[in-house]
C-alpha cells in the first residue's frame, strides 16, 4: 500500500499556498508625483496650445469666406469701370481719382426720412472707429445721390454737414447717376409725386467697400453695425495684396 499512499499526498506547497517560496518579481518605486506648480503649468500650456489652434483654424476660416466672398461680387462684375460725377464744389471727380485710398461709398438722396441718415451715421460711426488705429490707411467716406433733380452740389453741401466731416458728396446729370448706379448694380426707381410735388426715390441699402486698386472688396446691408462695419474693413486691409504694376502679373 506504500506506492498508492505516496502517490494520494500532494506537493507541500499545493496544500499550503502560503509556504511557497516567496516571488522574486521586484516591483518598481512609485513615480514621484510632480509638483502642484508644475502640473498647472502643464495644464496651461495644453490650453494655451489648443486656443492657439482654435484662433489659427477660426482665422483660416474667415480668409476663406472673405475670398469666396471676393470672388462672388467679382463674378457679378459690381463696382468695375469708372464714373464721372461733380463734388460739392463743382468740381469733376472720377472714381480714378479715388485710387490708392479705401473707400466707403453709399448711394442715397438728401430728402430720404430715415434710411439714408441711419445709413450714413453708421457709415462715419465706422469711419471713426477706424480712425483711432493710427497705424491703419485712412478710409475716404463717399455719398451718391440718386436723386439729381433735387441734389446739386449746395444741396449736398448743407446735408452733408451732419455727418463725417470728410464725407465727400457726390452728384451728376440723371444720366451720369444712373450710369453710376448701375455700376453698383443699385436699384434707383422715383416714386409718384404728392400734391406739394414731393416724391421719395426707392433704392438699394447698401454701403460697398472699395480697395485701393479700385476693386470693389466687399458690401454691407443694413443690419450691419458700425463697429461690424470697421472690424469687416480692418479684416481686409490686413489681407490685402496690391495688384502688381501692368506687365508684372
Amino acid at each position: 500500500h506504500l506506492p498508492a499512499m505516496l502517490r494520494s499526498l500532494r506537493p507541500l506547497p499545493q496544500l499550503c499556498p502560503a509556504l511557497r517560496p516567496p516571488s522574486r518579481r521586484l516591483s518598481s518605486p512609485p513615480s514621484p508625483a510632480l509638483p502642484l506648480r508644475h502640473r498647472l503649468a502643464v495644464a496651461s500650456a495644453v490650453a494655451a496650445v489648443a486656443s492657439a489652434g482654435w484662433l489659427y483654424l477660426r482665422h483660416q476660416k474667415e480668409q476663406q469666406q472673405r475670398a469666396r466672398r471676393l470672388r462672388h461680387l467679382r463674378e457679378l462684375s459690381l463696382g468695375q469701370g469708372d464714373f464721372e460725377l461733380r463734388d460739392t464744389s463743382g468740381t469733376p471727380r472720377r472714381k480714378a481719382d479715388l485710387l490708392g485710398r479705401w473707400v466707403l461709398l453709399y448711394f442715397g438722396f438728401t430728402h430720404c426720412p430715415d434710411v439714408c441718415p441711419e445709413e450714413l451715421q453708421k457709415l462715419s460711426r465706422a469711419v471713426e472707429l477706424l480712425e483711432r488705429d493710427r497705424a491703419l490707411p485712412p478710409v475716404q467716406p463717399v455719398f451718391v445721390t440718386v436723386d439729381p433733380e433735387r441734389d446739386d452740389e449746395a444741396a449736398l453741401a448743407r446735408y452733408l454737414r451732419d455727418f463725417h466731416p470728410r464725407l465727400l458728396g457726390l452728384t451728376g446729370t440723371p444720366e451720369q447717376l444712373r450710369e453710376a448706379a448701375a455700376k453698383f448694380r443699385v436699384y434707383v426707381s422715383a416714386g409718384p409725386r404728392d400734391a406739394d410735388g414731393d416724391y421719395v426715390v426707392d433704392h438699394s441699402v447698401l454701403t460697398f467697400l472699395l480697395d485701393p486698386d479700385g476693386i470693389l472688396r466687399d458690401c454691407y446691408g443694413r443690419s450691419r453695425t458700425a463697429e461690424e462695419l470697421a472690424r469687416s474693413v480692418r479684416a481686409h486691409m490686413d489681407t490685402f495684396e496690391a495688384l502688381p504694376p501692368a506687365g508684372r502679373e
